[in-house]
């Protein structure tokens, strides 16, 4: 008689395979919307110091901080679900730190009274919109994979709002003559920041306090004797 060798948990090593090939597929994504963004934050900071413009200087280092976000997914992609709830909750502290950051420049070109160049930054912020909705789509099948993933797409969505609330802007400032509008979108872009920080905060921080979910069990051969 003879005996034969199966594997018992053929499922498991499949299960291991399709997850190896999605973190492929993710890694790609990821990769495409990190370049997207650093490209974004080098023109958009540019144009904005160009021009004097808030909104476009504040849109600029969202996608700077979007970048940082982007290159963390990364990096906790396949490991555990403390190390990418850890990674949501450094993302959300960038996110606050940022929206600080923006309202003290708002405050700053207030007290300036400085008037942007309202087609620049109209033409600017409509390329920035192409660009992260790009992302948007990108991110969008990944969403509801884990928190850090979501922070990431939250972030790609808060982009879109900025564009447009930028573009909005634009139109005002051409219409009123001064950069009062630009400013309050600056300060609303802000804002947007900080809501959203608070909200990836809060369920990094319930995620990371939870245990990680045990491992499927090793594939151990089972013997049988025809």
């Amino acid at each position: 008689m003879s005996k034969t060798s199966t594997t018992s948990c053929g499922c498991h090593a499949t299960a291991d395979q399709l997850t190896a090939s999605t973190d492929v597929a993710l890694r790609r994504v990821l990769v495409i919307v990190l370049v997207i963004n650093l490209v974004l934050f080098a023109g958009e900071f540019a144009v904005g110091a160009w021009i004097y413009s808030s909104g476009l200087q504040a849109d600029a280092l969202d996608s700077l901080g979007d970048a940082s976000v982007y290159a963390l997914s990364l990096y906790v992609v396949g490991r555990s679900l403390r190390w990418r709830a850890g990674a949501a909750l450094f993302k959300g502290a960038i996110q606050a730190a940022f929206g600080l950051l923006v309202l003290v420049e708002v405050v700053r070109r207030l007290l300036g009274d400085v008037t942007p160049t309202a087609p620049v930054m109209a033409a600017a912020a409509a390329v920035a919109l192409i660009a992260n909705l790009s992302c948007f789509l990108l991110l969008n099948r990944y969403r509801d994979r884990d928190i850090n993933l979501r922070s990431a797409w939250l972030c790609s969505r808060n982009d879109l709002v900025s564009n447009s609330g930028v573009i909005v802007a634009a139109g005002a400032v051409a219409l009123v003559g001064n950069g009062l509008p630009d400013a309050l979108i600056g300060a609303l872009i802000a804002t947007l920041f900080l809501h959203t920080s608070v909200r990836v905060l809060r369920d990094a921080w319930r995620q990371w306090r939870q245990p990680d979910p045990p491992k499927p069990t090793t594939c151990t051969p089972s013997t049988s004797t025809p």
